[in-house]
Parts: C-alpha cells; sequence; structure tokens
C-alpha cells in the first residue's frame, strides 16, 4: 500500500475508531447509567429510555436522599447500602494525597533531574540509573514490606503514609523525564548566565523552570493522576471508612450487593469528575511536556 492510498487511510481511521470507542464508550455507558433507574439497565429486551432520566443517585450521595425508584413497585433490590455515601469523603482524600505527591514530585524531581543533568559527581550515573530500576520492581513485591515499614512507625490509616509511598513510587518517572528535557536545554544558555554571577539556584529557578515548564506540568500531572488511582497500597494501609481513599471505596462498592447498577456507576462518574477537570484543560500541554522529554532525551 502506498502511504496515501484509501485503503491504507480507511484502516488508519478504522483503526483508530475502534480505538477511540475502546476508550470512551465504557465512560459513556457510566455517564449513561448513573441516571437511568436500575430496572431499565438490567431488563430485556433493553428498556434504557423507557423512563427519563435522572439525577436522583447522585442526589443521594451527596444529600442521603433516598432515590423514588427505590421506593417504586418492581425495583430489583429494596436496600440501599450507606457505603455510597462515603464516595464524597473518598474523593476528598485522594485528592488531599494526590496534590501532595504532585507537589512533592515538582519539587525534589526538578531539583533531582537538575543534578543529574547538569551537574557532575561522583556515581552520577549509577545513582540515575538505580533510581530507574528501582521501578522495575512489581509493585506486588513491595506491597507487605511497605505495609510492615509503615506499621511499624504507626503510620496505618494516616495521610503521610500513603503520600510518601506514592512519592517514591512516582519520582523515579518524573525524575527521568525532567532529566531527559533539562539535558535537552542547551548548556550555553547556563554559561552565560554563571558568567553574569547566577548560581546554580538562581539558573535553575529563573531559567531552566521557565523552559522546562511543560515537561514539569505534564510530569506533574500524570504523577497526581497515578496517586489519585492507586489501589493496592490504599487497601492496605487504610483500614477505616473515613481514610480510605476513592479506588478503595469504588473496588468495595462493586462487591456489596446492596449497591445498584445506576448507584454504582453514578460513583464512578463522581470519582471521574475531578481528574477530567484537572486534566482537559491543559491536556495538549501536558503531552507536548512528556513527549517533547522523550524526544530531548
Amino acid at each position: 500500500m502506498s502511504k496515501r492510498s484509501p485503503l491504507r487511510r480507511v484502516v488508519t481511521y478504522g483503526g483508530a475508531l475502534l480505538l477511540a470507542l475502546f476508550w470512551f464508550a465504557p465512560f459513556v455507558l457510566v455517564v449513561v447509567g448513573s441516571v437511568l433507574p436500575e430496572v431499565n439497565l438490567v431488563s430485556f429486551p433493553p428498556t434504557w429510555f423507557a423512563d427519563p432520566p435522572n439525577l436522583q443517585t447522585y442526589d443521594y450521595i451527596f444529600t442521603g436522599k433516598i432515590p423514588e425508584s427505590f421506593e417504586q413497585r418492581g425495583a430489583l433490590r429494596s436496600m440501599i447500602s450507606n457505603e455510597v455515601r462515603d464516595v464524597p469523603r473518598a474523593i476528598l482524600n485522594s485528592l488531599v494525597v494526590a496534590t501532595a505527591v504532585m507537589v512533592i514530585n515538582l519539587i525534589f524531581g526538578s531539583l533531582a533531574a537538575y543534578a543529574y543533568a547538569r551537574i557532575r559527581f561522583p556515581a552520577r550515573a549509577a545513582s540515575f540509573n538505580f533510581v530507574l530500576m528501582s521501578r522495575l520492581i512489581p509493585t506486588v513485591a513491595i506491597a507487605v514490606p511497605y505495609y510492615l515499614i509503615v506499621q511499624t512507625f504507626g503510620g496505618i490509616n494516616t495521610y503521610w503514609a500513603l503520600i510518601a509511598i506514592y512519592s517514591v513510587l512516582t519520582l523515579p518517572f518524573t525524575t527521568l523525564v525532567l532529566t531527559l528535557y533539562f539535558r535537552g536545554i542547551p548548556e550555553e544558555i547556563d554559561e552565560a548566565a554563571r558568567v553574569e554571577g547566577a548560581s546554580p539556584w538562581r539558573i535553575l529557578r529563573d531559567i531552566t523552570i521557565p523552559l522546562a515548564l511543560p515537561s514539569i506540568i505534564g510530569a506533574g500531572l500524570f504523577a497526581f493522576m497515578l496517586a489519585y488511582s492507586e489501589f493496592l497500597f490504599a487497601l492496605f494501609i487504610t483500614t477505616t471508612r473515613e481514610r480510605r481513599t476513592l479506588p478503595v471505596i469504588l473496588g468495595s462498592l462493586s462487591a456489596n450487593t446492596d449497591v445498584t447498577w445506576n448507584m454504582l456507576m453514578a460513583s464512578i462518574a463522581v470519582g471521574t469528575l475531578p481528574t477530567l477537570l484537572l486534566a482537559i484543560p491543559v491536556w495538549r500541554f501536558m503531552v507536548r511536556g512528556l513527549t517533547s522529554g522523550a524526544v530531548r532525551g
């Protein structure tokens, strides 16, 4: 096939369409299912739009008001779990942890990347490789050791334990991306600043960081999303409802027989909203920052 052949275009756009459906269809199903009564969702043949959509499931999540569909004859369940009411608090917990992890990545990732990109010190290459190889260890393999460490220091059901673990897991990637980007910035700029009497700290603050801002924002948001959606360590470290993060609550809801499908989908939609509001406005900025760092390296 030539590069401009119709068949090639059909294959390319057809593949792109399939990928788009694969990624967006579940989210569309979640949004649609969250505003319909469950009897409409599980009926066969499908009667999805036999009744008008409503926001009663969202109303219950935030106010505790029982949806009318649960009191109507023919409803599949007469009970509804109070655990759904934990979703707003779980979102807040996830936001607190993820924001702290993002800030730590921005500060320490930038400092470490600048050191690896610009400062020559003994064992620089060895320590850089060690940092990167630390992420090759499967997360499951270090879950129990981390739990024992956290338990020893009294970190169960604390924010700081999750923040520390997530920072350790995300900093290698942030350091890699920013190091590659910093190395792509001409050293002549630093040398000119040093001639004018600028210190390494001032060069980093006034020159390097502004030039690398796309990569810094991209790496920070990536760390935020990883921390926001992490499940395994949050399951181990948090044991009370007050400290559960969103992924743990959603996992518990999916196994709870008192939670209807439309209530579960509404919980998922509410939990996804913060990341969408954060990522969509700067998505192109984020992708450009991450990819440009890789290309420059």
